[in-house]
């Protein structure tokens, strides 16, 4: 097969994008906004529902950063292979990432089954808390089998440029937990248990489609699984890229972690408005994300095909609009911060506090955009390092030291300012890091 023949050596740099990431962005998009509907279903129970759901998202996280990172690297090698047309080494790429979907979920399942409680424990002594939020996340994390192969077969889908085929089965996924949550939740008078449930069956939709579409429809790819055995050198090559997006996607979950441990000082109200924002700033950067994930297919197919001016075209064009649908949302959240809380039931308290924090922590999206679209950009060149430290730095080594001395010595109102600082920080690096990456990887060739 000649490079000639996959579009993403030919195709001109805006109609791809538009064919490879937007696909991304919308089946992120329905993927954020099913978090952001399945909260609010909960916060029609109670607000220690919202708060133990929000505990429960941190565990949740570190699997999606498992998933995540496995997928990334999936994706980063075998498009890398696509691009120099090694066909034997894509299908070991495809087949080892399908046994590490199975691998993890085995592992996760272990966790899930006997240390849940544990983890709820401690953040809280509410004896209701505690109670609901280990129902909640041993049932996911036991049911979670979904997640890995889902995310799995969506990283296989979109690696060959295939990524409207991953749309579809992320939307399965999504539409399926939306659908089932009012009617677990109220219907069968399941509470936050059918949140728990509606979840776990979504994910396994969207797995069930995935696969079923790769099996059929992703000709590049064949799975070698008679006689298979782990090929630890695809393995090292899968987690040489997935290892720092594996790190950086858990940042996300010890940020939440350590925020919410600051925050339950000041009340468990406080917590629960941390875990509403959160998934409402997921519903702008999961499409930015979605939108910038296109470059890791792009990039290391032209890397490849050592084509670096389709490289860079397509960097920058992704760069500019997610600025611009960062800065949107942003202007957004800062005018309507009070409607968006009032959709979860927000109290009077959660809302005096909750109204200037958001506005704070939105001026600061523009400057996040920058630093997600480099780091995707510097994996599809393959390194993950780059998305690794600019993540370390807007979400854990800069953000959380500055949130606890705000708190401890100006004030709860003042924490939020943290964001500012870290996000500024975390930029400025990647875009001295993308600099060099491309002069010394372009350059060459």
């Amino acid at each position: 097969m000649e490079n000639s023949k996959n579009r993403m050596g030919y195709l001109p740099i805006p109609k791809l994008i538009v064919n490879v990431s937007v696909p991304l962005m919308v089946s992120m998009l329905v993927q954020s906004l099913y978090n952001v509907v399945d909260s609010m279903f909960v916060s029609r129970i109670s607000e220690h529902a919202v708060t133990a759901v929000s505990l429960a998202y941190s565990a949740q996280m570190l699997m999606l950063a498992v998933a995540v990172g496995t997928g990334v690297g999936v994706n980063s090698l075998l498009s890398r292979s696509l691009g120099k047309r090694d066909f034997d080494k894509v299908n070991s790429v495809a087949t080892n990432g399908l046994f590490l979907a199975v691998f993890w979920t085995v592992i996760c399942m272990i966790i899930g089954t006997f240390g849940a409680g544990n983890f709820i424990k401690s953040f809280t002594d509410d004896p209701e808390i505690s109670a609901l939020g280990t129902h909640y996340l041993s049932i996911c994390m036991i049911g979670c089998i979904g997640i890995f192969v889902a995310t799995t077969g969506e990283r296989l889908l979109q690696s060959t440029g295939n990524t409207t085929l991953s749309m579809i089965s992320q939307l399965c996924g999504a539409v399926t937990n939306i659908i089932l949550d009012p009617i677990f939740i109220f219907g069968f008078n399941m509470g936050i248990s059918g949140a728990a449930y509606a979840t776990i069956i979504g994910q396994m939709v969207a797995a069930a489609v995935s696969m079923t579409f790769n099996a059929i429809k992703n000709k590049e790819i064949h799975f070698s699984i008679r006689g298979f055995k782990p090929d630890y050198q695809t393995i090292a090559g899968i987690y040489k890229v997935g290892i720092p997006t594996f790190v950086m996607q858990t940042m996300g979950s010890l940020m939440m972690i350590f925020i919410n441990k600051i925050l339950f000082m000041e009340s468990s109200t406080a917590v629960a408005f941390y875990g509403i924002y959160y998934k409402l700033y997921t519903f702008l950067y999961m499409p930015v994300s979605g939108l910038s994930q296109g470059l890791i297919p792009i990039v290391g197919f032209n890397f490849g095909a050592k084509k670096p001016d389709r490289i860079r075209e397509a960097f920058k064009l992704t760069l500019i609009v997610s600025m611009i649908i960062m800065t949107v949302g942003a202007i957004a959240y800062f005018i309507l911060p009070s409607q968006l809380l009032g959709m979860y039931n927000a109290s009077s308290e959660m809302l005096t506090f909750g109204v200037p924090a958001m506005r704070i922590m939105v001026c600061t999206y523009p400057i996040a955009a920058i630093t997600i679209c480099i780091g995707f950009a510097g994996s599809g060149l393959g390194n993950g390092v780059i998305a690794m430290i600019g993540t370390l730095l807007r979400q854990l080594a800069l953000l959380i030291p500055t949130c606890y001395l705000l708190y401890h010595y100006l004030g709860f109102g003042y924490l939020w300012y943290a964001v500012w600082l870290s996000e500024i920080c975390a930029a400025a690096f990647s875009i001295i890091s993308i600099h060099f990456e491309f002069r010394k990887k372009l350059s060459k060739i």
